[in-house]
């Protein structure tokens, strides 16, 4: 995994004699180099920048495959065509795209899947994307057209951010490049809406910045010079979506094909040329994950590393819920004695993740959620001392139906986001003006209906099995780009590389269109997966119910937000005095709280809100933003 970022303006030369070339001195390439420096968490083994008379491209890398060979930016030439790349991913399918490639006279000089997706294009153009399994987000220049290819994975698990203003493009890996390129950080009215009513989940292809987007997953956009003045265009172009399709397997046939798919998801997963480890909660999905990685690793005489997260004294405060009925260290161990792992616990206290809030927005670049953000990023550098490679359970939720509103029939049938159908506990500690500017329902309303508009179906569903799919794509379209985004970040601002089986495309495209009779086999939530990983782990973790990322419920913690929180809201010129009511505030925090309510999710109650506003405050102070 690395961190690319980039300019293009096909209507100035980079390196007219007046720039001064290539040369140090060129202001454009110091430019670029500012643009890499901030990304260098995101790939702290190596660094490079390419500045061409059109475009310049900026690479840091983490050096995973190839370590020798795999320097970025990378060139290379085919037929009288030359183009560079950058890259950041990982591709699952290198060797048979190399073999498939054998065909053409190409030069080969790595054996780094950057270059296999060059060749690729060099080879096939575009048309190459659909044949890449993996996740990536890569930017393509082709030096005798000047045209610049940005590409990103068909679930948007690698982020690829873009400002154009019709005259230069700027993009990155994350909005902190942008702004040290000179793009400066903005907020309108949908950007607030996007962190009262939407928060922590935001609207795909919106970066939350005002005038910043995101290449969209499965979308690759290409600009170009336009007829006349030379100034840049582009075109969207989708070179994979999901489908909707009738199902015609049978259940043992269903179940015998994923078991397949997950297995060779996993293993093609395990590629490295550095040591691989995983994440393990006892939960079904990260127990799947972590019993084929160690088995494979079995069979070379390896012991698969795994690590399980909780919070200190946690088996003293904890209060089982209708979300979270049981605590992960139980089931975490028996998973790790079971597959006979070297297993770690590690434990977050109070200040550290009320400290890391701060540091989660600076990975983030936005407010994001709160300690269930802070505390994975403090773990993901906990095991990035180790690991630099980690396999995790994300995605199998949202593909295989684990979240309650997939089961409740009051969360299935509300028409709005099953996670956040309720607006007013985010109202609870704004000011009435600022709730009367944004029309919150509206705002979240249109964003439902437009996701719901734009689900995959099937002419052969019935009209729950059509309501089954809106439920899925709401939560592949929002609910996992939340969490996809967290682990990004987190993991990638500790120069820790996290991988996700489940967000397999193959295993989204076939299970998207299997039945809930069979996904739901007799009632039981996610026995399609279930059945698929029997024999691999003990019962009780095969059927313990599903339990979300661990969360401290130490009262002592949201009694040290509340203290940060009014410190923040009383201090001189405070960033929250226009959005926080501090009498709000106040009724709040001498009111009973209710854990088991969540406003967002499974995970984000009453201290999360807290936890969440002291991260808008941060936020506001260090990218100059103002209401």
């Amino acid at each position: 995994m690395c961190g690319i970022a980039g300019f293009y303006q096909p209507n100035r030369n980079f390196l007219h004699e007046n720039f001064q070339g290539t040369s140090p001195a060129n202001p454009w390439h110091k430019r670029l180099i500012a643009m890499r420096n901030t990304l260098r968490n995101r790939g702290p083994n190596d660094e490079n920048t390419l500045l061409f008379s059109h475009a310049g491209l900026a690479h840091t890398r983490l050096a995973i495959r190839d370590i020798i060979g795999g320097k970025q930016p990378m060139s290379g030439h085919y037929q009288g065509t030359s183009a560079s790349i950058i890259y950041n991913g990982e591709i699952y399918n290198t060797n048979e795209l190399r073999e498939e490639l054998q065909s053409f006279s190409l030069q080969w000089s790595t054996t780094s899947d950057t270059e296999v997706i060059l060749n690729g294009f060099l080879a096939m153009g575009t048309a190459f994307f659909k044949k890449l399994n993996g996740i990536f987000a890569f930017a393509i220049y082709v030096h005798q057209t000047g045209e610049l290819f940005l590409v990103r994975d068909s679930l948007g698990v690698k982020p690829l951010f873009f400002h154009f203003d019709k005259d230069i493009l700027v993009f990155a890996s994350e909005p902190k490049a942008l702004f040290s390129y000179g793009v400066r950080p903005r907020a309108d009215k949908e950007t607030w809406n996007e962190i009262f009513t939407l928060g922590p989940g935001r609207t795909l292809g919106k970066g939350g910045f005002s005038g910043m987007e995101e290449v969209l997953p499965g979308e690759y956009l290409h600009f170009y010079a336009s007829s006349g003045k030379g100034r840049p265009a582009f075109q969207r172009k989708y070179f994979r979506q999901l489908e909707a399709l009738p199902h015609r397997d049978s259940y043992s046939e269903t179940v015998d094909y994923v078991r397949f798919l997950l297995w060779d998801s996993i293993q093609r997963q395990m590629v490295s040329d550095i040591p691989i480890c995983s994440f393990l909660s006892g939960g079904l999905d990260s127990s799947l994950v972590t019993a084929i990685c160690q088995r494979q690793l079995q069979k070379q005489n390896v012991t698969l590393n795994t690590f399980s997260f909780d919070f200190k004294n946690n088996n003293i405060h904890f209060q089982a819920n209708s979300f979270q009925s049981t605590q992960d260290r139980p089931f975490a161990e028996l998973a790790a004695k079971h597959l006979k792992t070297h297993h770690t616990l590690l434990e977050c206290d109070n200040e550290t993740q009320a400290d890391y809030l701060f540091k989660a927005v600076d990975a983030r670049d936005f407010p994001c959620m709160a300690d269930v953000e802070s505390s994975m990023l403090y773990f993901c550098e906990e095991v990035s001392k180790t690991n630099r490679v980690t396999l995790t359970g994300e995605c199998a939720d949202e593909i295989f139906g684990g979240y309650p509103w997939f089961h409740n029939p009051l969360l299935f049938e509300k028409h709005a986001f099953p996670w956040s159908y309720d607006l007013t506990p985010r109202k609870a500690l704004l000011q009435d003006d600022l709730i009367d500017f944004l029309d919150m329902e509206e705002y979240a309303m249109e964003a439902y209906e437009n996701t719901i508009a734009s689900t995959p179906r099937c002419h052969e569903d019935s009209m729950e099995e059509a309501r089954r799919r809106e439920i899925s794509w709401l939560n592949i379209r929002w609910f996992m780009m939340t969490l996809l985004n967290r682990m990004d970040r987190t993991s990638m601002y500790s120069g820790l590389e996290a991988r996700v089986p489940f967000a397999d495309h193959r295993i989204l495209q076939y299970v998207y269109n299997v039945p809930w009779e069979i996904k739901c086999h007799n009632g039981q939530p996610k026995s399609l997966l279930l059945e698929a990983g029997k024999g691999l782990l003990p019962t009780e973790i095969l059927n313990r119910k599903k339990s979300p990322y661990p969360k401290t419920y130490d009262p002592a913690y949201e009694k040290l937000l509340a203290t940060r929180l009014q410190e923040m809201l009383h201090q001189v010129n405070s960033p929250l005095s226009g959005i926080v009511d501090p009498k709000k505030l106040e009724h709040f925090l001498t009111s009973p709280k209710d854990y088991g309510k969540p406003w967002y999710g499974q995970l984000m109650a009453g201290p999360q809100m807290l936890a969440y506003l002291l991260q808008v405050g941060y936020w506001m102070e260090t990218y100059s933003i103002s209401l």
